[in-house]
Order: structure tokens, then sequence, then C-alpha cells
């Protein structure tokens, strides 16, 4: 690893712009160790490490079968496309690679045909027409590269399958489906690109018909793997959305109006169909999430739950009464048999393991169960699939801690590695405190915070991103900032994430105001981004009923929730929207933290003691000095 690693070694030689940092020869050493002896290794990589290629060379060098998952697609295709092929050339390893994602990613070409004989979609029919086109030379198969469907198309659903509606080995176009050929080619690569959606999914929801991801890997890798409990809490227990009952009902419609001789299917497909708008308005009204519980106890909600359960039984039974004449109808009749059992499951005894919510979404919205705790089910996907497990992220410590992290996943043997940014943060950022805030529960927090924050930006003349906690926080920033200063503003919500960032990075003068999705994933280098200004501390609201049912899970175990749950969360959101500011080597900036509970508060101390390390400057004087300095640098 050294020598490969080095100022004169392979990677240098053969990658323009490499450069050598003993963090990722470190990382890199670690990663292959843990392969060889099948071991679980989470590694912390500052941000610079390079931690992509610190796993990719000892995968591609260990001979063994890897699977690399990442957070996004966008990330995957990144990986795939742009570092995995560097790295392979560089190596000269003639490793076999693919790229997997998920079943809606994949045209359906028996569903397509399905859509295109659709009185309904009598509308769609000439972009239809041009997927089937665009089918006959497609390699791929995936819909984002035929240019006919936009992100979001509500014509994606009936030209792609689910695990649900999937006729598997007895689909006619079995042979030519492109997710089964995906499936087959990850099969017999050497290392596989996939996403944690995708890499859950294998487990959690053991789809059949297709050869499973996971069985024979020797390892696997999960980057961005902070994202990873997050993503488990949505596999690793049930859901049933008004959006799958109502593809149900149509799906098992359209079964009956092909064969044309099955009016008891088409009479419960109907009932379905008309007993969910009700249930659908229900969770429109309710808004955010809550459980279950209280939501069967707003006035008139049981009933129409229980009516669209009962619309649910009746179909099943009618379906199964028909299932042997066609796949289709075998595969409505799996479905709503599905449906009926985690209905039934959802609206049964309760259980202390697991919390059951509800969430609006669309025009409806889910029932949910959730495990209360994460570990047993993670414990058991890594008994089902041994060899080794590498997590890495540049967040998932506290300080030199990993405790929080590994007890969400049950990773009690996992070696653990903190690499500390090659970034030289000392020299190339300032942190600034404001003086003089309220308190963050205080109404007029956020005009306060607005109030900070403009005469940083006239020191910066823009450049900069405000990180809001809060869509609250985010709409009433934004309109002052609208008013009040004279920079090209861009707010997350009036363009997309990738247009939105283009269009900052291009200004050069910006100010972009952001909430979740811009704390994590987002690069942009250079004098564009000057100053990161984040409102306030992201503790997590209470009132989400999962984060409620692990809060009270710890304190009846004895434990501390603040402490042991909400404090290291809080600790590795606010590290993740700190690694917007610095992204290179020549970058210098600005940090603002605006919450004045980092100087009142205990806690305060330990939030800044897991920063990079970098001065601090109490007041705006010392900021302005600090930004007019980046400007003569």
């Amino acid at each position: 690893m050294d020598r490969l690693f080095a100022a004169d070694g392979r990677l240098a030689r053969r990658i323009p712009g490499y450069a050598p940092r003993p963090v990722q020869q470190r990382m890199a050493q670690a990663v292959g160790e843990a392969i060889a002896d099948g071991a679980s290794l989470v590694v912390e990589a500052g941000t610079g490490t390079g931690k992509t290629f610190a796993y990719l060379v000892p995968a591609l060098l260990s001979g063994r079968r890897v699977v690399v998952s990442t957070g996004t697609l966008n990330l995957q295709d990144q990986l795939f496309h742009r570092d995995l092929p560097r790295v392979r050339e560089a190596l000269g390893v003639p490793a076999r690679i693919c790229l997997l994602k998920g079943r809606a990613n994949y045209l359906c070409r028996y569903r397509l045909q399905k859509a295109r004989s659709h009185p309904a979609l009598r509308g769609e029919w000439a972009r239809l027409r041009e997927l089937s086109e665009w089918a006959q030379g497609t390699d791929s198969g995936e819909v984002a590269e035929s240019g006919v469907l936009a992100d979001d198309d509500p014509l994606t659903p009936r030209v792609t399958s689910t695990a649900e509606n999937c006729l598997g080995s007895r689909c006619p176009d079995f042979e030519q489906c492109f997710v089964v050929k995906a499936r087959r080619a990850a099969q017999a690569a050497d290392l596989v690109v996939v996403n944690h959606h995708l890499l859950l999914a294998d487990f959690a929801l053991k789809e059949e018909g297709f050869g499973q991801i996971l069985p024979g890997a020797d390892a696997i890798v999960v980057d961005e793997a902070h994202q990873l409990p997050e993503t488990a809490t949505r596999f690793f227990g049930q859901r049933v959305s008004t959006r799958q009952l109502s593809e149900l009902a149509q799906d098992s419609a359209q079964e009956a109006a092909d064969y044309g001789d099955l009016p008891d299917l088409a009479q419960a497909a109907r009932a379905l169909a008309a007993a969910l708008p009700a249930l659908e308005a229900r969770f429109v009204a309710a808004g955010a999430r809550e459980t279950l519980e209280a939501f069967l106890a707003r006035a008139g909600v049981a009933p129409d739950v229980h009516a669209v359960a009962q619309a649910v039984d009746g179909l099943a039974q009618v379906l199964r009464a028909f299932a042997e004449r066609g796949p289709g109808l075998v595969a409505c009749a799996d479905r709503a048999q599905d449906r009926h059992n985690v209905l039934s499951g959802l609206l049964g005894p309760a259980s202390e393991a697991v919390v059951r919510w509800v969430e609006a979404g669309g025009r409806g919205g889910s029932l949910c169960a959730t495990p209360v705790h994460l570990a047993e089910n993670f414990t058991a996907l890594r008994a089902a699939h041994p060899g080794a497990w590498v997590f890495t992220s540049a967040t998932l410590a506290v300080g030199e801690d990993f405790g929080h992290f590994c007890r969400e996943l049950g990773l009690s043997d996992a070696r653990t590695l903190r690499l500390e940014s090659p970034f030289d943060y000392a020299s190339q950022a300032r942190l600034y405190l404001p003086p003089g805030l309220p308190d963050p529960n205080d109404p007029a927090y956020t005009d306060a915070v607005v109030d900070a924050a403009l005469p940083v930006l006239e020191a910066s003349r823009g450049g900069a991103f405000l990180l809001c906690t809060s869509h609250r926080a985010l709409r009433r920033a934004a309109e002052r900032l609208r008013r009040e200063q004279p920079f090209p503003l861009f707010v997350q919500g009036e363009a997309s994430r990738t247009q939105l960032l283009e269009r900052f990075a291009a200004a050069g003068n910006g100010v972009l105001v952001g909430t979740q999705s811009f704390w994590e994933g987002v690069d942009v280098r250079g004098q564009a981004l000057r100053v990161v200004m984040i409102d306030k501390l992201p503790f997590a609201a209470p009132g989400d009923p999962v984060f409620d049912a692990r809060l009270r899970a710890i304190r009846q175990a004895g434990g501390d929730p603040f402490r042991d749950y909400q404090l290291p969360q809080a600790i590795m959101t606010l590290r993740q929207g700190i690694g917007r500011l610095i992204r290179d080597v020549r970058d210098r900036g600005l940090l603002v933290l605006c919450d004045p509970r980092l100087r009142s508060r205990p806690y305060g101390r330990k939030i800044l003691s897991s920063l990079p390390p970098m001065a601090t400057l109490d007041d705006l004087a010392g900021a302005r000095a600090w930004l007019h300095s980046l400007e003569t640098a």
C-alpha cells in the first residue's frame, strides 16, 4: 500500500493531479487488513482523506468479490463512471466491475406493453412509443438514459416494476428483462457498486425470481455510512402506502379487463379503489408523522382504515380464486395477500419492540411499523452474509468515540479508526460565534440570525451558504435576504439541488439558503463558497414517533436519551454541515455558528471540541478582518 500510494507510486504516475496523503495510506492499509481477515471495520476519514481510493485500491487488489454501497444514485454514478475506472486502470487489474441500481430504474418490457394498450394512458401513447423504440437499442435499460421521462414522472411507475408487481420467472419477457441482465452481470462481477437502498432491500425484501447480490460477496464496503441507520429504519420494518394499494387496484382492474370474463375481480378492484380516497384525505389532514394509535383516534379515521383493509382482503380472496389463469393474476394475488398480511399485523396487538406510525405523502400516506432498535436486525444481516464489512464516512465519531454509531448497528466487534482531515483548518478557516443572539426557541430567533448574517455577507461580498434546521426558518430567512442584501439569492425548492449549486458556483458571489439536503453531499470548491453559516444546532425535533420511541427505550434501559442519542446525532449532523466549507487544500473560509447554546450550555464545550481545529472569533470586527484577508490572499 505504501508503494502504491507513494509520491512516485503507480497512482501518482497514472492519475493526473494525484497527491500522496499519509492518512489515505493508513486507511487503505486498515481496509486491506479487514478484507483479508474477514473483519468489521469502522473508519472515520475526515474531508480530503481520499477515502474512495483508500477502499477501492485494497478492494481491487484483494482478489475477493466486493460489494461497494454508496448513499445516493448520484454518488453511485460518480464512483462507477469516474473513480473506479481510474483506479482500475492505474492498478492494471483486470477486475470485472458492475453498476447495479434498484429495479425502479430499469424499463420493464412487460409493463411497457401493458401501458401501451391501456385506454387511460391514451394521452401518453406518443411517449410510450418513444420508449418502445428506445428499448430496442439500449443495453442498460435505465430509464434515466431514455430522454423520455423526467424526474418523478408519473409515467415512470407504469413502465417500471417493483418487487410486488414483478412477475419474476413467470414473465414472458424474463430472458430479455433489463433487471435480470443487470443482476446476472452483478453476480459475475468482481466488484459491484450499489446504493444503501438496494443493499438493504436485497436482504430485507428478499426479492423472488432474481439472484441476490450479497450471497457470494467476500467483503461489503459501505461509504457514506452515517446515512445507513436512517435508511435501515425504512427497511427493517413494514409499510403499506395508499399508492401501493392504488396501483394494486389498477393492475387488478387491468387484469380483469384483459380477460374480459372476470366481473367479480373487476368489482373487487373497484371496491378497493373506491375505499382509498377517504383514507387519502385522512392522511392529508393529519399532515406530520404521528403514531398509528394517535392517527386511529382521530374522528372518522378508524372506520376508513378498516374499510380499506376489508377491501384488500376481499380483493385477495377473489384473486386467489382466479390466480391459476395467468402470471399477471398470480402476481396480483401475491401482492394482495402480502398487503393484507401487513395490514393485519399493523392493526393487530402492539409490541414494545416495534413503533407503529403513519406518514402523509403525495396524495395519501403510509402506515408503518419500525423496530425501536436496529442492532438486532443489522446483526442478522451481517450474520447471514459473513465476511468483511467496512463502514466509512467523514462523520461517524464524537471526538474519538464511535459508540453511538456502533451501538445503533450492533457493531460491538468492529475495529475502529479515526483519521483527521489532511486540510489545515488552523490556517484555512476561522470560526465566528456571533454574540448577543436570543434563545433558539425565541419567535424572533431567525430574524436575529439574519441580522447577524447581513454584515458578514457584506464583508464577504456573498459566496455564502446559510444552512437552516427547518423549512420555516428557511422561508423567513429567504424572505428577508431577498429584500435586504444585493447578492444573487438561491433558495432550496425554487429549482433542483443540482441546478441551484451550478448557478451558485457560476455566480461567484451568490447566497444559497438550504435545509437538510444541503448539509451533506455538496461539493463547491474555490472562492464561490467562502462562508458557511448555520442557524442553530441540529437537534432532532421531538414529535417524530420513531425518534420518541428510541428515546423512551434508552430511558427505560437506564440511559440518558440526550447524552446517549440526541447529542451524538446533533454533533454528527453539525459536522456534515461544517464539512461544506473546506473542500480543497486551497480553500479558505469562515464558519459562522449562530447558536448561543455553544457558549451557554455545558454540552457546548463538547460540541466545540468535536469540530476541526480552528481559531475562534468572538466579534464582528474579527470576522470582517478575516474575510478581508481572504480577498488579498
